[in-house]
């Protein structure tokens, strides 16, 4: 593209240095001409006035007397009638350019200079034209190289954004050139990248939350399955058998749900549901976990509480502040529901040395931990909880309490009775 550029831009330079230049050169060799055979005359009546001047006052007319009164390099010749002519100069050879004019005494002057004087004029000007010319070109040149390359570097920078687009690099380089076209690109490949880059940032943590969120599902799972496997007695598979279909709805639900929240985390199902059925359904399906860790799991506070919500994502809420206890708390972990206006509060806390200064609020941060595990628990916990229409927050560092907010569904109003008296 570059070569094109400079060949392009040449080209046209050099049409145009052409057609003008022979006009140029036209109009200069006929400009001087005619002004050689302008000086030629000029000269020639010239010299007839000051012979006619002399003849007429009887002077003497000679050549030495006219010699001054003819330029270098020119030849004249006067002539008398019945007298012998006057030359002055030296007549030159070849073709001449002349010019004769007749005196009021009789005599008739001729001038000749060589045509060599205006061919040699000629030459200095064509050279001073071709020096322009050739000083044009140059520039053309220079010029046409400095536009290929504001034009060419950008488009190869481009290029190289596109590919690194196309090979996961996302990050924009908010580069621009000066050239508005140029500049409209840069501005859609930016636009792209930042497009990409949030499309690859919500599939990683897609995929970061639903291996958080299946994998305890997928373990309690199992640890059904194994039981069916282990036991002869058919009533005991069937419990559990029953047992392990509720957890695959319940995975299936997290699937769901963590599908749903990617595309649009505003997107929620909220219903009206017992708060107690959630909390029982966590307690029995982490208590023996809790067992084997040699700690308790209880709940408290006050029952049948209603709130709005998905009951499905409550649960994986509740399910991470309960893991989260298990892996980094210590002592009996205690659920508490409580009311505060109008919301309904479900807390989580536990006997164990708490959140550490140092993390403080920034415990809902994504990658924050402070026992090398992934940092994402809390992270989903909290959104899940916003994307269902509640809140969660850490109520207090040590010991650690953390609270689930709710909304309450309104309470129904009884029916208007009718106004005005009554038509029997």
């Amino acid at each position: 593209m570059r070569r094109r550029l400079i060949q392009s831009t040449l080209l046209v330079v050099l049409v145009v240095i052409a057609v003008f230049g022979f006009s140029l050169v036209l109009v200069e060799t006929r400009t001087i001409s005619a002004s050689a055979q302008e000086r030629v005359e000029s000269e020639a009546v010239r010299l007839a006035s000051i012979v006619d001047a002399r003849v007429l006052g009887e002077e003497h007319v000679s050549a030495g007397i006219l010699e001054n009164q003819v330029e270098p390099g020119r030849y004249a010749v006067i002539t008398f009638p019945g007298r012998k002519p006057i030359e002055v100069g030296d007549r030159p050879g070849g073709d001449v350019i002349h010019a004769t004019t007749r005196g009021e005494g009789g005599e008739t002057v001729r001038v000749e200079e060589p045509r060599s004087r205006v061919t040699r004029e000629v030459g200095r000007t064509l050279l001073i034209i071709a020096g322009v010319a050739l000083l044009a070109v140059v520039a053309a040149i220079l010029l046409a190289v400095r536009q290929a390359n504001r034009l060419a570097s950008p488009l190869t920078d481009l290029a190289e954004t596109a590919e690194r687009l196309g090979s996961g690099d996302p990050r924009p380089r908010n580069k621009r050139y000066g050239v508005p076209e140029l500049d409209r690109v840069a501005d859609v490949l930016d636009r792209s990248a930042e497009r990409i880059g949030r499309m690859l940032t919500a599939e990683r943590r897609l995929a970061a939350d639903a291996s958080h969120q299946l994998r305890t599902p997928l373990t309690a799972l199992s640890m059904r399955l194994e039981e069916i496997t282990l036991t002869d007695d058919l009533k005991t598979a069937r419990e559990e058998a029953a047992i392990a279909l509720t957890q695959v709805e319940r995975l299936t639900d997290v699937v769901q749900r963590l599908l749903t929240n990617a595309r649009d985390p505003r997107t929620g199902s909220a219903v009206s549901f017992d708060i107690d059925e959630v909390i029982h359904q966590q307690i029995a399906e982490w208590r023996p976990a809790y067992r084997s860790a040699g700690r308790a799991i209880v709940s408290s506070g006050k029952r049948h509480l209603e709130a709005m919500g998905t009951p499905g994502a409550v649960a994986q809420v509740l399910a991470a502040l309960i893991e989260n206890s298990l892996m980094h708390g210590g002592g009996t972990v205690a659920l508490r529901t409580r009311v505060v206006g109008n919301q309904a509060v479900v807390e989580v806390t536990d006997e164990g040395p708490g959140i550490p200064a140092d993390l403080g609020a920034r415990i809902f941060e994504r990658t924050i931990s402070g026992h090398n595990s992934t940092g994402i628990g809390l992270a989903v916990a909290r959104d899940l909880a916003e994307a269902d229409g509640g809140r969660l927050e850490m109520l207090q560092a040590q010991p650690p309490v953390f609270g689930l907010f709710l909304s309450r569904p309104l309470p129904e109003r009884p029916p208007r009775k009718p106004s005005g008296p009554t038509v029997r």
